[in-house]
C-alpha cells in the first residue's frame, strides 16, 4: 500500500483498546443482511400489489416480466464472468509478478500527469467495468493512490479498445456519439481523479475489509504460485458476491419499473437525458455491448440522451456500484455517482441543444 494509506491493523487495535466488542462487526453484518431481506420482501409485496391494483402501467403481465428479469440477470452475470476472470488474472500479475518499483518507475511523478496516464490506460486493456475492479484493487495494493486508481476505473470501461470498436459498429461517426463518448469518459475520469486527489484522508476512502486484504497480501510469503492462488481466492470472494447481487438488482428492476414510462418521455431534450441515465443505472449492461442496446432507442430518444446513457452506465450502474462497494466507502461511491450523473446530464443536454 502507499504511504498515504495506513495499515488497517492499527485501527483494529485502537478499536480493541477502546473496548469495542469483538463481535460488533459480525453483528453489524447480520443486521445488514436482515435489513436487505426486509427491503427485498417489501419490494416483492409492492410488485404484487401493483400487479393486482394497477396492472395497466406495465407492458406485460408479471410472469413475463419475471422471466425477462431472470433472463437479464443471468445474461449480465454470464457476460461479465470472462471479464471478471481476466481482471482477476491481471490483478494477480500486478500484485505477485510485477515488482512495485517497476510500476512507479513507469508512471509520471507529477500527480496530474499520472492521472492522465491512468485514465488512458484502459485503451491498452480490453476489460469491461466488471474486470476493472479487481485489476484496480491490485494497483492500489502496489502503492497507487485511490485518486489515481479512480481515474483508471472511471475511464477504462469507456476508452478500452473493444468498447470503441463496438460503439463505432453501432453508430459509426454519425452525430458525434462515438467521439462524445470517448472524450466524455476521459474528461469525467480526470475530473473525478482530481476531486478525490483533494480528499484529506485517502485511507478513509477505502473499506476496512479492503485494507485488511492489503495487509494480508503484504504479509504473505512463499512461492509465487502459492501467492497467486491465494490472491485468486481473495479477489473472487470479494468480487463475485457483489457481481451476483448487482445482476439480481438489474433483473429485479425489469420486473418493478415500467419501461414504457421511460420511453414516453424520449423526445424531450431534458427529460430524455434523465430517462436514459436512469435506464443506464438499472439495466447494468456490459460496456462492451451496451452501444447495441442504446441503438435500439435511437429512433425514439435524442442523441444527447444516448450519449448520457453510454457515459453513465459503465461507471455507476447498479452492478458497478456493488463492485465498487467491495473497495470504496459508501460516501466515496455516493460522490462518484453524483459527479457522474451531473456530468452525463450536462453533456446530454448540451448535445441536444447543439445538434
Amino acid at each position: 500500500m502507499s504511504e498515504q494509506i495506513a495499515p488497517a491493523r492499527d485501527r483494529r487495535e485502537a478499536v480493541d483498546l477502546y473496548g469495542k466488542p469483538r463481535g460488533a462487526r459480525r453483528n453489524g453484518r447480520a443486521r445488514a443482511i436482515w435489513t436487505a431481506i426486509g427491503i427485498g420482501a417489501l419490494l416483492v409485496a409492492a410488485t404484487f400489489a401493483a400487479e393486482r391494483w394497477i396492472p395497466q402501467i406495465f407492458d406485460a403481465p408479471l410472469p413475463d416480466r419475471a422471466q425477462d428479469g431472470l433472463t437479464l440477470a443471468l445474461s449480465v452475470l454470464i457476460e461479465s464472468m470472462p471479464f471478471v476472470a481476466l481482471g482477476v488474472f491481471l490483478s494477480i500479475v500486478i500484485q505477485v509478478w510485477v515488482p512495485a518499483h517497476i510500476i512507479h518507475r513507469l508512471l509520471p511523478k507529477r500527480a496530474w500527469a499520472r492521472r492522465m496516464v491512468m485514465a488512458g490506460l484502459g485503451m491498452l486493456i480490453p476489460v469491461c467495468e466488471c474486470g476493472n475492479v479487481p485489476f484496480a484493487r491490485g494497483l492500489m495494493m502496489r502503492g497507487l493512490t485511490p485518486a489515481d486508481t479512480l481515474a483508471f476505473l472511471v475511464a477504462a470501461p469507456i476508452v478500452n479498445p473493444i468498447v470503441i470498436i463496438t460503439t463505432h459498429q453501432a453508430f459509426g461517426w454519425s452525430d458525434g456519439i462515438l467521439v462524445a463518448r470517448i472524450l466524455g469518459g476521459y474528461v469525467v475520469a480526470l475530473l473525478i481523479g482530481w476531486l478525490y486527489s483533494r480528499y484529506p484522508n485517502p485511507e478513509g476512502m477505502l473499506t476496512e475489509k479492503f485494507q485488511m486484504a492489503c495487509d494480508a497480501a503484504a504479509s504473505e510469503t512463499g512461492p509465487r504460485w502459492r501467492l497467486s492462488l491465494a490472491q485468486f481466492v481473495i479477489e473472487l470472494r470479494a468480487v463475485m458476491p457483489a457481481l451476483i447481487i448487482g445482476s439480481a438488482i438489474a433483473g429485479a428492476v425489469q420486473v418493478m419499473i415500467p419501461r414504457s414510462i421511460l420511453i414516453a418521455i424520449g423526445a424531450n431534450p431534458v427529460l430524455s437525458v434523465v430517462a436514459m441515465m436512469l435506464l443506464a443505472l438499472t439495466v447494468a449492461i456490459c460496456s462492451n455491448v451496451d452501444s447495441f442496446f442504446a441503438l435500439s432507442f435511437a429512433s425514439t430518444f435524442t442523441t444527447g440522451s444516448l450519449v448520457a446513457f453510454l457515459i453513465v452506465g459503465p461507471i455507476v450502474d447498479v452492478k458497478m456500484i456493488a463492485l465498487l462497494r467491495t473497495t470504496f466507502t459508501t460516501r466515496v461511491i455516493a460522490g462518484l455517482t453524483t459527479v457522474t450523473l451531473l456530468f452525463g446530464f450536462a453533456v446530454g443536454v448540451v448535445m441536444n441543444l447543439v445538434l
